[in-house]
């Protein structure tokens, strides 16, 4: 049977000629987009009708989500990646918001049913497993519920360990390839960055499993965390910033209480570094999200810090985190799997962090009230910790006044006396308050 795979290796072509017009096609998530396949589909296109590509964010090509493509596919994003956001935003796309943990469950319930996967994974071992390389999150739940699966076998992908392996039994046809994974492109980390995540910093004890986004916040946290002591990693997601922790021995494992001396992740984000970082690493093992993400599992670590980002937070709390106001950007995520994970934890620490101002520092980011339009991705009774490069705002088992008066102290100080006259005139502060910390 470890042979027989040879058989059913076909071109590109030929392997997703077996897509139908009105299917429903997954394709591989994150760096482990399978882009040979994606661009024999995309040059299909024309010969199909009402394709509909379900995905998280990918991070490599999306022609398919192009305007010439309109009517012969039509994306379906469980979570916005820059690829195709154009496309949802001006309505030829469409946007699913749901928890990470529960997407596996559309796919086994029937009510998301997939037609055919695609997929990237390694050359089959001799005993015809093949790992799904960076990204097993909800990948392998579309590979067993799938109709039809298509492998494209890249001998550059890394071979991931953990719950990560599909057998050659399980695949229709199989294409050859050699080529780079698509890398997560680095974002700039800034001052404003490094001040926020000193706050973060100053949250984390010795011996915490931490959970990070991505982007320029949670990088910059992992660079100041190499005097911190036996802390682990139970995430969604895993960047490059986790390598040089792993090296130095401050990301060690051994104070887990739940997988000690274990890298717990779904999927890692990252460049070819942390490929070969992974590259049949034992410390490393990957689960599916319905796993990593499920809130009962993560509460199983003990001093469970989540980091997590927010496009605005309002005076009250609630946190947006996937638009900016009725324009759709980005999506749910782990966001509030993992915050309720933490919060349930034994000496959990959930936080929400976000720079104070955007636009150039024109706009606060510590709004009076979200966006019109704007989703509550976290509502404010599940946020604890609110940290801006201002400080750290504790909002759990607060009223609305107290909540007003933390938020005031982590604003932009040019922002503040306008978020105060506003807090009073809403009644959520009283006109003869004294502004202090609280």
């Amino acid at each position: 049977m470890t042979n027989d795979y040879r058989s059913r290796i076909v071109s590109a072509d030929e392997a997703v000629s077996h897509v139908q017009s009105g299917q429903r096609v997954y394709v591989h998530n994150g760096c482990a987009e399978p882009i040979e396949l994606v661009k024999a589909l995309t040059r299909r296109g024309p010969a199909l009708q009402d394709v509909e590509l379900v995905h998280m964010a990918t991070m490599g090509i999306a022609d398919y989500s192009l305007p010439e493509h309109e009517g012969h596919f039509r994306t379906n994003a469980l979570f916005i990646g820059g690829n195709v956001r154009r496309a949802i935003q001006e309505g030829r796309g469409d946007y699913t918001p749901i928890f990470l943990s529960e997407i596996e469950g559309l796919f086994s319930s029937g009510a998301l049913p997939i037609d055919v996967a695609l997929l990237q994974c390694t050359p089959p071992d001799s005993y015809g497993f093949m790992s799904l390389g960076p990204s097993v999150d909800v990948t392998m739940a579309a590979a067993q519920c799938a109709r039809h699966v298509i492998v494209e076998i890249n001998d550059q992908v890394p071979r991931t360990l953990g719950d990560a392996f599909l057998h050659v039994s399980r695949v229709n046809t199989f294409i050859e390839t050699s080529h780079p994974l698509a890398e997560y492109p680095q974002h700039q980390v800034t001052e404003q960055h490094r001040a926020i995540a000193r706050n973060i910093a100053s949250l984390i004890p010795d011996g915490a499993t931490i959970q990070t986004g991505i982007g320029g916040i949670p990088e910059a946290t992992l660079a100041l965390l190499g005097n911190h002591k036996d802390l682990g990693i139970h995430s969604e997601m895993v960047p490059d910033g986790a390598i040089d922790l792993i090296r130095a021995g401050v990301v060690n494992g051994e104070r887990k209480t739940l997988h000690p001396n274990k890298v717990i992740t779904g999927f890692v984000l990252g460049s070819k570094r942390l490929f070969d970082f992974i590259d049949n690493n034992p410390m490393f093992e990957f689960h599916p999200t319905a796993y990593c993400n499920d809130p009962v599992v993560i509460a199983r670590n003990d001093r469970m810090v989540a980091i997590n980002s927010a496009i605005e937070v309002d005076l009250t709390g609630q946190v947006c985190s996937d638009s900016m106001g009725q324009t759709i950007y980005s999506g749910i995520g782990g966001q509030v799997d993992f915050l309720r994970g933490a919060a349930r934890a034994k000496g959990g620490v959930p936080i929400i962090a976000l720079p104070s101002t955007a636009k150039n520092g024109t706009v606060s980011r510590i709004a009076m009230m979200l966006q019109p339009g704007a989703g509550v991705v976290t509502s404010r009774g599940d946020v604890h910790y609110v940290v801006t490069e201002h400080g750290v705002a504790y909002l759990h088992g607060k009223t609305l006044r107290q909540r007003a008066e933390a938020l005031l102290q982590v604003a932009d100080p040019k922002f503040q006396d306008e978020l105060e006259s506003f807090a009073i005139d809403r009644k959520l502060l009283s006109r003869d308050r004294s502004r202090v910390a609280v």
